[in-house]
């Protein structure tokens, strides 16, 4: 191949995919030998890590992408899906503006939940500290630096979010399974317990913590569990915009027809 050549092969040279005529190969496996022996959820992970899931690995982060998928219309991702779908966008416009308010508040709870874990997980490895005592610590750091919330903690419509055991559950049995690293379960409940002791009331984990101790113990690094979040919020936000897109609303809004919004600027001028 040629100096230009080459330099253009290399503009976007990738270890996902390989592709020619009549050939399409994924992490060096054959797309007709993946059709129909691997899953969807077998394919993100192959796509993500360059391998196939082990036994246990799959199921897991299968039950993590599935318990995220919605949270209904009050989600303000869901209601922006709905709200796009109503003035007449395509489907894929609908999904996308529903997706751009992912971020820290709405979202990004997991990711940072994650790293949260991961700083009480190593901070016991190395030094002579129990998991608890390391939870302690972090998180007293974490409430020193002004930050009133615990990401993955508390919900501020469940009392108790009926996602999180089952979740919790799962891991642990994969743990004690060794097909993921282990720690993880008990890091989260360690939080669970030092913000209870700090906060002199018990604030139960929510789907957040729950999936990130997932992600953490198949090993997602923090800001990758973002986009895990989104990808499986996405499929409550294709089916609320495709159901929207069934009725005959038009430019539909945040609130019904006939409410008007608090003004809270300058009175009328009563001036002639």
């Amino acid at each position: 191949m040629d100096t230009s050549k080459q330099q253009a092969a290399d503009w976007w040279s990738t270890d996902i995919i390989q592709m020619s005529p009549g050939e399409i190969n994924f992490h060096g496996r054959p797309i007709q030998e993946l059709i129909g022996n691997v899953s969807f959820v077998g394919m993100i992970w192959l796509m993500l890590k360059g391998e196939l899931p082990k036994p246990g690995q799959e199921e897991l982060f299968g039950a993590a992408l599935m318990a995220g998928v919605d949270h209904g219309p009050q989600a303000p991702s869901i209601a922006i899906a709905r709200m796009a779908s109503s003035c007449g966008i395509g489907i894929n416009n609908a999904m996308a503006s529903a997706a751009n308010v992912l971020g820290d508040v709405h979202g990004g709870a997991g990711e940072q939940c994650v790293a949260l874990f991961n700083q009480i997980l190593a901070l016991q490895k190395d030094s002579e500290l129990s998991l608890d005592q390391a939870a302690d610590k972090v998180l007293g750091e974490f409430f020193d630096s002004g930050k009133k919330y615990v990401p993955g903690f508390g919900h501020r419509f469940h009392p108790v979010d009926p996602r999180s055991a089952p979740l919790l559950n799962l891991l642990r049995k994969a743990e004690d399974a060794g097909a993921v690293q282990a720690g993880y379960s008990a890091a989260a409940e360690a939080v669970e317990k030092t913000i209870a002791q700090r906060k002199g009331r018990h604030i139960p984990m929510n789907i957040d913590g729950a999936t990130a101790a997932i992600y953490g113990a198949l090993g997602f690094e923090p800001p990758l569990c973002r986009g895990l979040f989104v990808l499986s919020r996405s499929v409550g936000i294709l089916a609320h915009s495709w159901e929207q897109m069934q009725r005959s609303e038009r430019n539909k809004g945040p609130i019904p027809k006939g409410w008007l919004w608090t003004y809270t600027g300058k009175p009328v001028s009563q001036e002639s």
